[in-house]
C-alpha cells in the first residue's frame, strides 16, 4: 500500500499486514493532487493517509480532508499532527467499512494510495453510491492498465468491464518503485476515475452484473453461445437468439464485446 511520509518525529514501522510502502517524492505527491484537482470548495476523503505527506498537500488545497486510516499507531500520530487544522479530520477504521454518506455527504472527491491486495474492492466501493465526483488511485501499474484498458486488447478484462459500466479511466503517470520506502516489487500508476453522466448499468444491478462479468470472462477462450450458455444455463437456441438480440456473433470471445455490448447483455437476461 504506497503510502506518503511526513510528520515529525519518529514514525511507526510499515506493516507488512496493510501493505505498506511510503512515498516520498515530492514532485510526484504534488502530481497526485494535482489529478484530483480539489478546490476550497471541496470535500476530499483520502484512504490511508499514512504519515501525512499527501494529507499535508491537500489540507492545503481543500475545504476540509476526510482521512481514513486502518492503523491505529499511524492514526494516533495523525490526530497529534493535525490537531491544529480545523479541515483535516483523521478517522480510524477500515475504508471498505465505513459510511461515506455519513463522513462526506453526497458531493466529495476521493484520492488514496490503494493496497495492492485489495485495489478491487476498494474501486468498485468508489464506484457505488455515493459516487465521488472524481477519484484518484495510486495502484500497480498493471491493476491501471487492466482498469484503462479497450476491448480487444491483451489487458481487457473483467475489471476493465466493471469500471467502464460506471466511469471513464484515465491513467495519469507512472511511478516507479525507487520512490517509495520501503520500495515495493512492481512499478505503480495514477489514475483517475469521472463517473458517467449516464451509467451503462443502474446502481442496485452493479453486483449481479459484476458476478455476470466476472464468469463470463472465466470463461474468455470460450465463444459467446458457449459462454451464455454455462453462466446462464440457456440451451443453445436461446443463447443463440440472445446473442442476436444484442448483435453478438456467436463465434465471438468475452474480449472482443466492449463495454455497452455486456451492458446490453446483461439487460436482456
Amino acid at each position: 500500500m504506497p503510502r506518503a511520509p511526513g510528520g515529525r518525529g519518529r514514525h511507526p514501522p510499515a506493516l507488512k499486514k496493510f501493505g505498506q510502502h511510503f512515498l516520498s517524492d515530492e514532485k510526484i505527491l504534488s502530481a497526485i493532487v494535482d489529478a484530483l484537482a480539489p478546490t476550497s470548495a471541496d470535500t476530499v476523503v483520502e484512504i490511508g493517509p499514512g504519515r501525512g505527506s499527501l494529507t499535508d498537500i491537500l489540507a492545503a488545497r481543500s475545504g476540509r480532508v476526510v482521512a481514513v486510516e486502518i492503523d491505529r499507531a499511524l492514526t494516533a500520530q495523525l490526530r497529534d499532527r493535525y490537531s491544529g487544522r480545523k479541515n483535516v479530520e483523521i478517522v480510524e477504521g477500515d475504508f471498505l467499512e465505513a459510511d461515506l454518506h455519513a463522513v462526506a455527504g453526497e458531493d466529495y472527491l476521493l484520492i488514496g494510495n490503494v493496497p495492492y491486495n485489495i485495489t478491487t474492492p476498494i474501486v468498485f466501493r468508489a464506484l457505488e453510491p455515493p459516487i465521488p465526483r472524481r477519484s484518484v488511485f495510486l495502484v500497480q501499474r498493471e491493476v491501471a492498465e487492466r482498469m484503462a484498458a479497450p476491448e480487444d486488447t491483451e489487458s481487457y478484462g473483467a475489471l476493465s468491464v466493471n469500471v467502464a459500466a460506471v466511469a471513464t479511466v484515465e491513467q495519469v503517470l507512472t511511478v516507479p518503485a525507487s520512490a517509495f520506502r520501503p520500495p515495493p516489487k512492481v512499478e505503480s500508476a495514477v489514475v483517475r476515475l469521472t463517473p458517467r453522466g449516464r451509467p451503462l448499468v443502474a446502481a442496485e444491478s452493479l453486483p449481479a452484473f459484476r458476478a455476470f462479468v466476472q464468469a463470463a470472462f472465466g470463461l474468455r477462450r470460450k465463444q459467446m453461445q458457449r459462454v451464455m450458455r454455462t453462466v446462464r444455463g440457456l440451451s443453445p437456441e436461446q443463447a443463440a437468439a440472445l446473442l442476436d438480440r444484442a448483435g453478438v456473433e456467436q463465434t465471438a470471445r468475452p474480449e472482443v464485446l466492449s463495454p455497452e455490448k455486456f451492458a446490453e447483455l446483461f439487460a436482456l437476461i
